[in-house]
């Protein structure tokens, strides 16, 4: 922060204060990055009816067949994210859920025909990720279901600290993928420069099957102002590794959380991998919430605009957000946080040691926060200060409530934790 004030209010005063507060018995969630009612109101029409089920190429999509998805859907994300559309595939809902898969399948049978990294679990010796941090919890998840080591790695305003990435990927060949929100990162809203990219895609690796596992989640979710973001494929193809990244993308946050479609973009060769290890899991995924899609949507342009829209909702909420930080915390040197550009999160650091007691107290009091710590592989924040705040869900009202309720436990937990 920049200049310095102490807080007035004594601690006394604060709790008496949060006694009140909890005994209003609020019920107030901030724990997850879920749209609002009046967001997912936006895609309503997307429910009407179909005027017809058949494809551009003739495919009744009532039916079986089409493992990658009908092809206008694939045109209509390939040329909104810049991609090839013959190198993609169209899923289910969940881009998670893709995630979850290519890793397993990863293990299971390994790429390019070097070993499957389970391989080296029961060797003993793990495969290990790269997870620059603060980052987005159910990637670590995915890395802790499947006996991935994790290896936190610190965030600059431009992406990860290149020069520990290229240190460790270049003397380990243990290291077998990276984790990235490219874009708005969850939660910093950190969006990666060009020459992170590029250092990414060019990097001297001693594993020949090192994986970036590039989930653009937030790559249209533009607040405040748009940013470009490179393309990691193309930039990965021109530095001689076309294999080398995994593209993820979804509607989720779009139009509906639980009936949207998600995508995975790669190289050539890790595609047809990828289609013949889902050929023995699925036929095809849901043709009809695909045609949907693009019946709806039908141009990019439209789905911009329809960002737009949601961004009209969102900013509200950002800017409550902010200004509350700003009037009550700025100059007191109890917190600092992000300024997002976009995204669906702030991140807010604590003094050291205080996170874990300023979620606790605010649950309590009826706010319910993402675990401190959730942002850390493991769930260890050495420093025991990010905390995620999460503003999409709830309404001005609810959200006005929430923020003066957690600001106040960010002080009691400062105050309790300077007379220890």
């Amino acid at each position: 922060m920049n200049d310095t004030k102490k807080p007035n209010t004594s601690l006394q005063e604060l709790k008496d204060q949060y006694e009140a507060a909890r005994g209003k018995h609020l019920k107030l969630n901030m724990s997850r990055g879920k749209p609002s009612p009046g967001q997912l109101d936006l895609s309503n029409e997307l429910l009407g009816p179909l005027d017809s089920f058949l494809t551009e190429d003739g495919t009744d999509a009532r039916n079986y067949g089409i493992l990658d998805g009908i092809p206008e859907c694939r045109t209509l994300f390939a040329d909104l994210l810049g991609l090839d559309r013959d190198r993609m595939i169209i899923g289910g809902n969940s881009s998670l859920s893709l995630m979850f898969d290519t890793v397993a399948a990863l293990c299971l049978f390994g790429t390019g025909g070097n070993r499957p990294w389970q391989h080296y679990k029961y060797a003993g010796t793990p495969v290990k990720f790269l997870c620059p941090s603060p980052g987005y919890d159910r990637h670590f998840r995915i890395c802790e279901e499947l006996g991935i080591e994790m290896i936190p790695v610190p965030l600059s305003s431009e992406g990860p600290d290149m020069d520990l990435v290229t240190d460790l990927v270049r003397q380990d060949p243990l290291i077998k993928g990276m984790w990235c929100v490219p874009l708005h990162s969850n939660p910093e809203g950190v969006c990666y420069s060009d020459r992170v990219v590029e250092q990414l895609a060019s990097m001297e690796t001693a594993a020949r099957d090192f994986r970036i596992f590039w989930d653009n989640a937030y790559g249209i979710h533009h607040i405040y102002e748009e940013v470009t973001l490179m393309n990691i494929l193309d930039a990965c193809e021109k530095h001689g590794h076309p294999e080398r990244a995994y593209y993820f993308f979804s509607t989720s946050k779009i139009t509906f959380p639980g009936a949207g479609v998600a995508l995975i973009a790669s190289g050539p060769d890790n595609i047809r991998e990828l289609k013949g290890h889902m050929s023995a899991q699925i036929i095809s995924y849901d043709k009809l919430n695909q045609l949907r899609h693009v019946k709806y949507f039908k141009t990019p342009d439209n789905i911009r605009a329809h960002m737009a829209r949601l961004a009209d909702e969102l900013r509200p909420k950002f800017d409550l957000v902010l200004s509350k930080l700003e009037a009550e915390l700025r100059g007191t040197g109890l917190a600092s946080w992000s300024h997002p550009k976009g995204g669906y999160f702030i991140s807010l650091n604590t003094l050291p040691g205080c996170a874990k007691r300023t979620v606790e107290l605010a649950r309590e009091a009826g706010v319910v926060l993402t675990d401190a710590g959730a942002t850390y592989p493991y769930g260890r924040d050495e420093n025991d200060s990010n905390i995620r705040i999460a503003p999409s869900y709830p309404s001005l009202g609810e959200l006005d409530a929430a923020m003066d309720i957690f600001i106040l436990c960010i002080k009691i937990a400062a105050l309790e934790t300077n007379k220890k």
